[in-house]
């Protein structure tokens, strides 16, 4: 496949993507993203849109009733005084009634300010401060309350429940429901709202991995982007069943939701409970997911191994052996290998060979093992759409090896998010693929500007219709984001190939310097660890120090096999000074960091310290798509750290 390239090195369709892109509704004439629900009711108005099995009462929606509701809810705003171009806070998670209540919110021409309902009340009131909402529509009773004592000092005028609750809180504000707001909607007549691309639609706010979270203003043009343009690589269409577990609220999965949605598709909501029995009970096509998910899916996997016979583990072990070197041939054939993009003649014959060899074997492998694998998941899989953060290496084999197609995408919140993304027909693992139509990237020296040559590492630049009018009411920060010439500053550090796909190798502000003035990515290392059964999470540390550290939360499950084998107490794996323990942990990450392509000796971790309790939202250390928070984690645990080092 030829890469076609415009001006200014702006990403242009290839006529397979012309070609997919032909087989999705077309949006590409609209100026605001609601309007693509009068489309859509008219292609699938019968189709279900929005399938809730675990509220109470489970909920299913046609997309002829979500536009009617929309439409409802949108008319119920205006009734009660809510005027265009404000903003309207939305604190609440994942539920057809969030759908509903974003889409009536941009309908009637105001722009909504998101946030899960989760979140720590102090966040949740800095967002109502800085967006000056005046109407706050939330998740049910219970999120009101935590606010209830903050909210009359603020400029809320209204609050609606998203839930049929009936308030008894003394608030002096008026709050009705969501039936209720419906009602109204049903009385009135809707009085339709110019809307231009450039007008805003969100606010996001960041999630905070690093520093403050700030409100990143998204426009209807920047939306609708999204949508034109993410069925060049996977075209959706009416009844396409996806199963939804990431925060709908989140720039990532709202994007992927909009498009997915604009095509007539089915979304079947789930949680971390139901995931993995959801998989088998819907058997969806395609899931949309964060790597840490995949993780999980891949440490069951294992775990299920781990509990076979010997004989049985023998035989598994065996057949991922041979279809690693099988796969690894074939993306040398196919010129996926990221290793050998451009192989010579000898060693495509060899890899050509080797396939031949390994293809019958692979198949029996198939049969006996990745089969069952695939059942799991469901069985009918066609694409999992992998986001939010890099993905390991060994899970990008892994996946590949059995049969499921990852395709990994690449974006920030800032950018509506999607920039990048691979395709199913030019997988190239280990990338995060090319760019979206329209747009532009240039890799930079971090310390000149300058752009740099083709395979050489830089901070990432990015251009194109995603990307964001700027934070709101922040220009300043806007300024440092986003220069004259409209380049965004991604802060992220990559590597473009001869073919235009681009390698994220990880953050500019992550990197860890040394004392001996060595630079080190702390993600692949990281990424590399968790191969190892007894790692569940791990953060390096190491900033102005002679060697690397790490914090690591062990695996408590295959921890705890690993004690009962050496005949410890159980006890023991609560004592992180354990030396036996600590043994077990410095051979496991030496024998990880040393397999790492590109080990240097500069890789080696010298200290680790263990952590009993994991990294979760509910602590503050991971983002809402389970990214850790670096600058929170090493504030958290600064003592820790300092103590590691002194030794």
């Amino acid at each position: 496949m030829t890469i076609t390239k415009l001006a200014n090195d702006t990403y242009a369709m290839t006529d397979r993507e012309r070609q997919n892109l032909k087989l999705t509704i077309n949006y590409s004439q609209l100026n605001s993203l609601p309007q693509m629900w009068s489309i859509v009711a008219a292609k699938a108005g019968s189709v279900i849109a929005l399938n809730s099995p675990h509220s109470k009462p489970s909920i299913s929606l046609t997309y002829q009733e979500v536009a009617t509701q929309i439409k409802l809810f949108a008319t119920g705003l205006q009734s009660l005084g809510v005027e265009p171009h404000t903003a309207v806070a939305l604190f609440a998670d994942n539920s057809p009634r969030w759908l509903i209540a974003d889409q009536g919110i941009m309908l009637m021409g105001a722009f909504n300010a998101v946030r899960s309902s989760q979140a720590d009340t102090q966040e949740l009131v800095s967002i109502l401060e800085n967006s000056g909402a005046k109407v706050l529509v939330v998740e049910d009773i219970k999120t009101l309350k935590k606010l209830s004592s903050r909210l009359v000092d603020l400029s809320i005028n209204l609050i609606i429940l998203l839930s049929d609750e009936n308030s008894d809180l003394d608030l002096p504000i008026k709050t009705i429901n969501f039936t209720q707001t419906i009602e109204l909607g049903r009385s009135a007549t809707f009085a339709p709202v110019a809307i231009e691309k450039t007008d805003l639609a969100t606010l996001i706010y960041t999630s905070g991995t690093s520093g403050n979270p700030k409100g990143v203003m998204l426009t209807h043009g920047n939306l609708l982007h999204q949508i034109n343009t993410c069925g060049t690589v996977i075209p959706g269409y009416p009844g396409l069943e996806v199963l939804s577990i990431l925060p709908s609220w989140h720039s990532y999965e709202r994007s992927c939701e909009y498009y997915l949605l604009s095509q007539g598709c089915t979304q079947i909501y789930t949680n971390i409970r139901y995931f993995k029995q959801d998989l088998k009970d819907y058997q969806p096509k395609c899931i949309v997911v964060v790597p840490r998910l995949l993780e999980s899916l891949y440490e069951g996997i294992q775990k299920q191994f781990r509990e076979q016979s010997s004989s049985q583990q023998k035989l598994v072990n065996t057949c991922l052996d041979l279809s690693k070197k099988y796969i690894e041939a074939r993306r040398i054939v196919q010129g996926l290998s990221l290793e050998c993009l451009e192989p010579s003649l000898s060693q495509k014959l060899q890899a050509r060979a080797q396939m031949s060899i390994l293809a019958p074997l692979h198949a029996i492998a198939d049969k006996l093992v990745y089969t069952k694998i695939r059942a799991a998941t469901g069985g009918k899989i066609q694409n999992i759409i992998s986001g939010g953060g890099s993905l390991a290496k060994h899970l990008d084999l892994f996946f590949e090896i059995v049969g499921i197609d990852v395709l990994v995408g690449y974006g920030l919140t800032e950018t509506s998010p999607i920039t990048h993304v691979r395709r199913p027909w030019q997988n190239v693992r280990l990338t995060s693929g090319k760019p979206l139509p329209g747009t532009e990237i240039k890799i930079v020296d971090v310390e000149t500007s300058e752009p740099v040559a083709v395979g050489q590492k830089g901070l990432v630049l990015l251009r194109g219709p995603q990307v964001m009018q700027g934070y709101y009411r922040d220009p300043e920060a806007t300024a440092k984001a986003i220069d004259p010439e409209g380049w965004f500053n991604s802060g992220d550090l990559g590597v473009l190939t001869p073919n235009n796909d681009l390698t994220i190798t990880g953050r500019a502000k992550d990197t860890i310097v040394l004392s001996n003035g060595e630079n080190i990515e702390p993600t692949p290392i990281e990424d590399a660890c968790l191969r190892s059964q007894y790692i569940s999470q791990i953060v390096l540390v190491g900033q102005d120090q002679k060697s690397l550290g790490a914090l690591i939360v062990p695996n408590s499950e295959t921890l705890q096999v690993w004690l009962n084998s050496q005949n410890l107490p159980l006890e023991s794996a609560t004592n992180p000074d354990n030396s036996q323990i600590l043994d077990l942990f410095r051979d496991e990450l030496s024998r990880e960091v040393k397999n790492r392509p590109g080990y240097r000796a500069d890789d080696k971790i010298a200290v680790i310290k263990l952590i009993a309790e994991p990294f979760s939202i509910e602590n503050g250390l991971l983002t809402q798509t389970m990214k850790i928070r670096r600058p929170v984690v090493m504030e958290r645990y600064h003592g820790m750290i300092d103590e590691m080092f002194a030794r």
